[in-house]
């Protein structure tokens, strides 16, 4: 079995090993004709329920076959230009060359003994993005799994910094379109259920910075304290992003650390042409980056900035056989002291990779592309009398309900545009995601793809109001029967 380990010795296996599953992929790639096969979990389970773990193949060809029918026929793949459902980006080839290098060295980014020039990059990638932000001097933060860890971590630190042994008198302030992960860490981190205030958002999705206001001053008035204020740069659903300037100024009067989610909105920071969308972020306490949505990456890459790199103890603890004490005064930097999480892959490389051969233009104009290309969806949305479309998008996101002509049932247009959703779904022929708005039923565009065109949006749409057309048929067939 030593044969498996990857070592000098079994150099030349490695590579032929992981040339195979290249070509696999890259032949897969080339001849994917849509975004899915439309595999049911009910075809596909027993495929995988066969496989027997105890019986191994031996050979890494074989596995490989065996892999195309339990994983490599039936993924969705997000590099298709039809794939349009959540924030899944395809990825750029030098990021997929980093987790090669990564994979195969398996640096852990933990401790400087374990990894040396890998916590070098990290630390200076942390660097460029809070520069790219504008936190100043003190910033730091650390690379996590995902937007809802660094969530987590932030509001830790703001939980901390709010300076109470109180819980129950803590609040955070969120629109009504955050990210669900802002209630799931207040239940993590101890808060009491009531702990969440949703503000409610605007016309166009945005939160509602007189309202927020009024929130933090009745907070203040009950004897409560406003622990955070969680400004959203690109909500999920919408892509909205919130008043900025406005959150940050209320968060220094009531003051309430000021949490920017940037999960999805980041890649403005590598915008020549749309940064200013993101104006105000630089005076946050904190920020959430997800480098594997607006940036191209492979999942998982984000990271969790602070204003102040001091606020990062409170995620600090220390064991002798891990990070003793010591090797603070011996300035040795490890990057565990920094994180929620101890073995820790070196995600980072992926970016680092990117930087140096895209650049941060290259990127920039990549997610330049898919907003222009969301203006000219809502264009084609806007003016086809079979769509309702809720706001106009300010990144890369459209929320849309198919209406019929003739007049029916608001529940039976939600049973319609459900039906529509999966009925494509199961074709395989495009992917759209859905989500209620107003307590009604509508779909959603997530366009992260610059392969994308305005003639795919029109082809997918026109196959959506097909299979919603199909079930109204059917549906008054049924009733008149």
């Amino acid at each position: 079995m030593r044969s498996h380990l990857l070592n000098d010795t079994t150099a030349e296996s490695y590579r032929r090993s992981v040339t195979e599953g290249v070509e696999r992929v890259a032949r897969k790639l080339a001849t994917t004709r849509g975004p899915f096969t439309g595999v049911t979990p009910a075809d596909l389970a027993p495929v995988v329920d066969a496989v027997d773990l105890d019986r191994p193949l031996g050979d890494p060809s074989a596995a490989l076959d065996e892999l195309e029918s339990v994983y490599l026929r039936d993924a969705v793949y997000f590099h298709h230009p039809r794939y349009l459902g959540h924030l899944n980006c395809p990825v750029v080839i030098p990021a997929v060359l980093g987790e090669a290098v990564l994979s195969a060295v398996n640096s852990s980014l933990d401790t400087w003994d374990q990894s040396a020039g890998g916590t070098l990059i990290e630390r200076k990638l942390i660097d460029w993005t809070a520069g790219r932000i504008g936190l100043g001097p003190l910033a730091d933060g650390v690379f996590t799994s995902g937007g809802t860890q660094s969530n987590l971590q932030a509001l830790l630190l703001a939980r901390e910094e709010a300076g109470t042994t109180d819980l129950s008198k803590l609040r955070i302030f969120s629109s009504e379109c955050s990210h669900f992960s802002v209630q799931k860490s207040a239940r993590l981190l101890g808060l009491g259920r009531d702990a969440v205030v949703s503000v409610p958002v605007d016309r166009n999705k945005r939160m509602q910075s007189v309202v927020l206001a009024a929130e933090l001053e009745a907070c203040r008035a009950e004897g409560l304290i406003p622990m955070a204020i969680v400004a959203t740069a690109g909500t999920t659903d919408f892509g909205s992003i919130d008043p900025l300037p406005e959150i940050a100024a209320l968060a220094a009067e009531y003051g309430a650390w000021m949490h920017v989610d940037a999960a999805y909105g980041c890649g403005l920071l590598a915008s020549r042409t749309r940064r200013h969308l993101l104006d105000g972020i630089e005076r946050a306490d904190s920020v959430t980056v997800d480098y594997h949505k607006s940036f191209f990456q492979p999942v998982s890459s984000s990271a969790v900035l602070v204003r102040d790199g001091a606020t990062l103890r409170h995620a600090t603890y220390h064991a002798d056989y891990l990070n003793p004490r010591r090797t603070l005064a011996e300035q040795i930097p490890n990057q565990v002291d920094k994180s929620l999480q101890t073995t820790r892959r070196f995600d980072a490389l992926k970016l680092w990779m990117t930087l140096r051969v895209m650049g941060a233009d290259g990127v920039g104009e990549l997610f330049d592309e898919v907003c222009d290309l969301a203006r000219e969806g809502f264009e084609l949305l806007a003016a086809d009398p079979r769509y309702d479309v809720v706001v106009e998008p300010q990144l890369s996101t459209l929320v849309y309900r198919y209406v019929p002509e003739a007049v029916t049932s608001p529940a039976e247009i939600d049973r319609a545009n459900l039906h529509a959703r999966k009925a494509l779904f199961a074709s395989g022929e495009a992917v759209v995601a859905g989500t209620r708005v107003g307590g009604r039923q509508y779909l959603k565009f997530t366009l992260l793809n610059p392969e994308t065109t305005p003639a795919d949006i029109a082809a997918v749409l026109d196959l959506i109001a097909g299979h919603a057309e199909q079930y109204l048929g059917e549906t008054l067939v049924h009733a008149a029967s």
